[in-house]
């Protein structure tokens, strides 16, 4: 693998401290890139970006995805990587992660599970599960 970073797609979620976990275990302590890939817009918030608003929900959905990959990237030296976070938006969602994996170089793609139950599955959708010719959910 050499010098490529690893990228850990990152949700804030036990799953995704597994991932962390599980590609230290793997493959070694390296350097990562951990990266929250969030949609621009929700359905709702599309909806209710018709009103006047003084934000736009891009940038409020940018910030939540930096923050939650910058508390992966405080977390993954616990587990022993040099990681930074990096918070991208992307629909679908897989296609941000491989954008981003073939802007670093990504030496390999992690995506942890979040074990959801069919229902949760259904409505809100796992990265880990799907196929990309599918709809992909949060990473």
């Amino acid at each position: 693998m050499g010098e490529a970073p690893l990228l850990i797609c990152y949700d804030d979620s036990d799953g995704a401290r597994n991932a962390v976990d599980a590609a230290v275990e793997l493959l070694g302590e390296k350097r990562a890139v951990v990266l929250e890939v969030a949609r621009p817009l929700t359905a709702a918030e599309a909806y209710a970006g018709l009103a006047t608003v003084p934000f736009t929900f891009e940038e409020l959905n940018q910030a939540e995805a930096q923050q939650s990959a910058g508390r992966g990237a405080e977390y993954a030296p616990t587990a022993g990587l040099d990681a930074e976070g990096r918070g991208d938006l992307g629909v679908p969602t897989w296609k941000g992660i491989v954008d981003v994996a073939d802007e670093i170089g990504a030496a390999v793609i992690v995506i942890g599970t979040r074990a959801l139950s069919a229902a949760q599955e259904l409505f809100e959708g796992s990265l880990s599960t799907r196929s990309p010719s599918t709809r992909a959910g949060r990473c």
